[in-house]
């Protein structure tokens, strides 16, 4: 139920090693409490004497703690009361509230979410996953009719007399030597359980059986009861052999003492990191013979605050969690109603399935940070828009339609204008002194570096945008993916603006001709009146200055209004033959950037959320794969956890999926 990490760190950071008693005599307690309860109930005395007698009857031996002073002030100012009752039986509900096809179903939707994952999450984060996926493995290989519990505890706590009393036999020793148990012993009430201790390392001359009536184990069939050693033990090979043992067994009964229940080392390395596990854990109380009858009730109350505050879910009022016993395990007192729970704990067969989805929870639990968005998810259509325009300005789209629309009109001024005024602007240019040449090279380099720093700034800016929400490994993959599309997408948007692949002539509309011609007869009637006058002058004609005088000025004014007409008519379709440029280089560099950058960011988020949704199969097997979460974004799952990090239940944990992600 615990992975063996640092046990000799913790125990010297914490000082909860030296627990051994100094010599005391566990044995020795039985007559010392008779002697306390003597003297309590002695006639004539009242009850400050009666809770002073106690104490110093048990010369120490529970005053020392907080809450056994809480109960001999409690007992001396209110007197008896009545208890508080103990909890109810063991409900024997499954683990995590499924059965086990659900477990089944959420074990392999964990097996597929691991390969799926593995490409991408790095294998530290998955490896508890995997020993989960292990145990459960080698535990279905094994029996299934038996139930493996073991008994820990600290030193002195009792585990080793519970062990005997429930056993019906002396097989673990006691006394007064810290710590009596060194090896963990094994006890089964049926045969073929050998690959279950096999798999727990207990060597054979450690397994032994116990006296058993004539009706055979009856209630306790199937029962393998392990004794550990101390979890506080100084001797660092006993505290691994614990996590070890804890780490497979089915159910554990933790027997804690009137002095240390509320140890620290017990509560922060055990019982609050298996939270979880509160259906296959039982929580007892020992040695309550020493306690005044009033006091039990008291440090039962406690010990309950305690576990809650740990996270642990109490069995009581037939609700699934812990159970939480009081008894003494040298008088009996108690132990039978431990032993109708372990008996119906062993023959409802499914502490094994139990301890597995308690695993499971924990494992997936482990894995949320890596799965569960922390914001909204994906690439929203202003997201792509404003990358489609980044590209389209670094490769500059609006210049080239610009371009494009003054090409149109500069071939319409030159197909329709007057000849006398092209031939002018044609001399014009000849005659004008080329300064705005570029210095050769230079301009260039600095066009291309500004437009490639643009280039990756827009995928910079898309990659950030595609990566907000996501757990750090998908974010890394998507930043990744959209770095390996960005190499070469400059290269590939300047092939798609270089001047080979732009019309060098836009082409002409059908009424250019009719334009042309006009001019053409504006020219001829030029030509004609100044023949017509050059004739008159030369004495050729009659003379008559009116006729071409009018022809000449007809003919220069209306090769001016044709071309201003032709300037007017061509204003639309340049503007439109720009827009269309524009438009084709921008869908052009919007489609290089959607091959290369958008689509593999895209099939990075599209197998995040495969493997979100697989997550959700994990926790809920039933609603995690529902229609809804296919169609859409994380799946909505019912339910909720009963506990905090520690102790959560799977079915709703998925629910805040829904609320982020698309």
């Amino acid at each position: 139920m615990t992975s063996t990490t640092e046990h000799t760190e913790y125990a010297e950071h914490t000082g909860q090693a030296e627990y051994a008693e100094g010599g005391r005599d566990r044995e020795a307690r039985p007559q010392e409490a008779e002697k306390t309860r003597q003297a309590a109930e002695a006639p004539g005395e009242g009850t400050a004497v009666r809770a002073g007698a106690d104490a110093a009857a048990a010369g120490g031996a529970w005053d020392d703690g907080l809450i056994a002073r809480r109960a001999a002030a409690a007992v001396a100012a209110t007197g008896r009361q009545a208890g508080a009752g103990l909890p109810a039986p063991y409900d024997g509900g499954t683990a995590s509230g499924v059965g086990d096809a659900d477990l089944a179903a959420r074990l392999d939707a964990l097996r597929e979410l691991t390969g799926l994952s593995r490409p991408r999450v790095d294998a530290a984060a998955l490896a508890e996953a995997g020993r989960v996926l292990d145990d459960a493995a080698a535990r279905g290989r094994l029996s299934r009719r038996h139930t493996v519990v073991a008994l820990a505890g600290a030193t002195g706590s009792g585990k080793s007399t519970l062990f005997n009393t429930l056993a019906g036999v002396t097989i673990s020793d006691t006394g007064v030597r810290r710590p009596t148990t060194s090896a963990a012993l094994a006890c089964s009430w049926t045969d073929g359980a050998a690959g279950l201790l096999d798999r727990l390392e207990i060597p054979g001359r450690l397994r032994r059986r116990p006296v058993q009536g004539p009706d055979g184990p009856g209630a306790f069939d199937g029962l393998v009861l392990i004794d550990l050693p101390d979890h506080d033990s100084a001797a660092v090979e006993h505290r691994a052999q614990v996590d070890r043992v804890l780490a497979h067994v089915d159910a554990v009964i933790w027997v804690v003492d009137p002095e240390k229940y509320g140890d620290a080392l017990l509560h922060e390395r055990y019982l609050r990191p298996l939270a979880g596990h509160a259906e296959v854990t039982f929580v007892v109380l020992n040695q309550v013979d020493r306690l005044p009858e009033d006091a039990t009730d008291q440090v039962l109350d406690d010990l309950r605050r305690l576990l809650d505050e740990d996270g642990i879910a109490l069995g009581e009022h037939g609700e699934p969690g812990a159970t939480v016993l009081a008894l003494s395990a040298l008088t009996g007192e108690g132990v039978g109603e431990l032993r109708d729970c372990l008996g119906q704990l062993t023959s409802e067969r499914r502490a094994a399935a139990r301890r597995i989805g308690a695993d499971l929870d924990a494992a997936a639990e482990r894995l949320r940070p890596v799965y569960v968005p922390t914001g909204r998810v994906g690439l929203s259509e202003e997201a792509r828009e404003q990358f489609a325009d980044r590209l389209a300005e670094a490769v500059g789209a609006t210049a080239a339609g610009q371009a494009a629309e003054r090409a149109w009109r500069r071939n319409a001024g030159c197909a329709c204008g007057t000849p006398w005024l092209r031939l002018w602007r044609w001399y014009e240019a000849r005659r004008a002194p080329r300064t705005t040449e570029r210095p050769p090279g230079e301009t260039h380099e600095e066009e291309t570096t500004t437009a490639r720093q643009r280039v990756e700034q827009a995928v910079r800016l898309v990659a950030d945008e595609a990566a907000g929400g996501l757990p750090a490994p998908w974010a890394d993959a998507v930043r990744e993916a959209a770095g390996r599309g960005a190499d070469g997408l400059p290269e590939a948007l300047d092939g798609l603006a270089a001047p080979e692949s732009v019309p060098a002539r836009p082409p002409r509309p059908g009424w250019w001709p009719v334009a042309v011609l006009a001019q053409v007869a504006m020219t001829l009637l030029q030509v004609v009146g100044g023949i017509w006058l050059l004739g008159q002058v030369l004495g050729v004609c009659a003379p008559d200055l009116l006729p071409p005088v009018l022809l000449m000025l007809a003919g220069i004014a209306g090769g001016p209004c044709v071309e201003y007409g032709s300037r007017l008519a061509a204003r639309g379709p340049a503007r439109r033959y720009g827009a269309d440029a524009e438009r084709a280089l921008r869908d052009a560099a919007a489609g290089c950037g959607r091959a290369r950058v958008l689509d593999p960011v895209a099939a990075e988020l599209l197998r995040y959320r495969e493997v979100r949704e697989q997550y959700a199969r994990v926790l809920d097997p039933v609603g995690g794969g529902s229609s809804q979460g296919r169609a859409g974004g994380a799946p909505a799952l019912g339910g909720s956890f009963a506990r905090g990090p520690a102790g959560g239940r799977s079915g709703g944990r998925m629910a805040e999926l829904s609320t982020t992600g698309r």
